[in-house]
């Protein structure tokens, strides 16, 4: 391209920036359309998440024989997303959401389909590489509901997130529900049964990726970092009111991301060993997508209403619901007996919702804390940390359950979720956000 070539292309784009900053009207249609395609993108991707949950630690049992190291699958993806997510995170920042969060898609869809190899040539290092990999859908997953606060206001923000978290229910709660029709149409390929549900993920992740790529036009955060350094340029975020904000900030980027690791550790930990804890019990495959599918469920489908509280309750408020929550599930699941599929129903949903209370409290306190032009950084450098949490939960639930029991493991979650409560109070958290 010459040099006039280039200098007119970028006169082309500051003018389509200068539309959108100039105009209040035109950053709500965007944002609008923004939330329709991460929307359609979510239904996608909530179907490749599903699949490493439902039957990753099954698959590993039967390729490894042992239950010791049952926790390795959810420990391995879960630290592939982290990578995923700071990588997510670094290429949003500077390219915008379209090509961090398509990228991302690509790659969980890769490595699913690596998984679906490992289990046809019986191979335990592709396995784990394609875990790792196969991650990089989960921390996508996530990131997607950053997208839809770039262009909200204060008071939607909350409702963004959720929005984005809900239409994850569709594809979330459809994947456990497929884990035998997934499995009959495996084995018919000559594919083991606990891959099936992988293929499943495979097209699901790309899927999504596709849907980023092609349809997230303008892109939201590039709109966003446009319309701050304009208002950088007047001096709008250069009063000592603002720069005193700035600091004060800090604090809710440590509780915001505190909020969503504990949770996360919490709910992975319990969640990671619920069907080894089902299966030693008598129950059946079926059984186990059938607990599992409401667990996802309540994961995503109360968002809607919870972004709803959230916005009006207040993000400290919400919080604690969420340590409450998981401390109700944890003693359920660790009193209630095992054998009961209702016990295992209400208690894996309460695990869920508490995880959700969770997720979408502390995503808003985060974005309340944070600057367009440094947020998408620190939102992937954040879930990096939420995604080690998970894999550390994840790895360590295995060696509770195999060294003491499953009761133990759910206790422990239970208690340590108490934790929330004291980090919002010493937080300070503010019922709306003024950033």
């Amino acid at each position: 391209m010459t040099h006039k070539a280039t200098v007119k292309a970028l006169d082309v784009q500051s003018a389509w920036l200068q539309s959108y900053i100039g105009s209040a009207e035109k950053q709500q249609q965007l944002f609008k359309r923004t939330l329709i395609v991460i929307v359609i993108s979510q239904i996608f991707g909530g179907a490749g998440l599903a699949a490493g949950i439902t039957v990753g630690a099954l698959l590993a049992q039967d390729m490894l024989g042992t239950d010791s190291v049952t926790g390795i699958p959810t420990a391995l993806f879960t630290l592939g997303s982290a990578g995923a997510a700071l990588l997510v995170g670094r290429l949003s920042q500077r390219f915008g959401r379209r090509s961090g969060l398509s990228t991302g898609f690509l790659a969980g869809g890769i490595g699913a389909i690596g998984v679906v190899v490992s289990a046809l040539t019986n191979s335990i290092l592709l396995l784990f590489i394609s875990l790792l990999i196969y991650g990089a859908g989960s921390a996508t997953n996530l990131q997607a509901r950053y997208a839809g606060t770039d262009l909200a206001n204060p008071t939607q923000r909350a409702k963004a997130v959720s929005m984005a978290m809900v239409s994850t229910t569709f594809g979330a709660v459809a994947g456990p529900n497929l884990v035998d029709v997934m499995g009959e149409f495996a084995v018919s390929i000559g594919i083991p049964a606990l891959a099936g549900p992988f293929i499943l993920a495979a097209a699901a992740y790309l899927l999504a990726g596709l849907v980023l790529f092609i349809s997230l036009r303008p892109d939201p955060y590039i709109v966003a970092k446009a319309i701050t350094d304009a208002q950088r340029t007047t001096g709008d975020l250069l009063s000592e009111e603002n720069t005193n904000l700035l600091s004060i900030n800090k604090r809710g980027i440590f509780a915001g991301a505190a909020v969503m690791i504990l949770t996360q550790f919490v709910m992975t930990a319990i969640m990671t060993m619920t069907p080894i804890h089902m299966g030693h019990h008598g129950h059946g495959l079926n059984e186990v997508g059938l607990v599992i599918g409401f667990h996802i469920g309540a994961m995503f489908l109360p968002s809607l209403v919870t972004g709803f509280l959230v916005d009006k309750m207040g993000r400290a408020v919400m919080a604690a619901a969420s340590a409450v929550t998981l401390l109700v599930s944890g003693i359920l699941a660790a009193m209630g007996p095992a054998d009961s599929m209702a016990v295992l129903i209400v208690s894996l949903a309460l695990l869920g919702l508490g995880w959700n209370f969770g997720l979408i409290s502390g995503t808003a306190i985060l974005v309340d804390a944070t600057q367009p032009f440094t947020r998408a950084k620190t939102q992937g450098s954040v879930d990096v940390w939420i995604a080690l949490s998970g894999a550390l939960g994840g790895g360590l639930s295995g060696m509770v359950v195999a060294h003491s029991s499953y009761a133990a493991l759910s206790i422990a979650g239970a208690l340590l979720s108490l934790l929330l409560i004291p980090i919002v109070i010493w937080a300070g958290i503010n019922k709306q956000s003024k950033v």
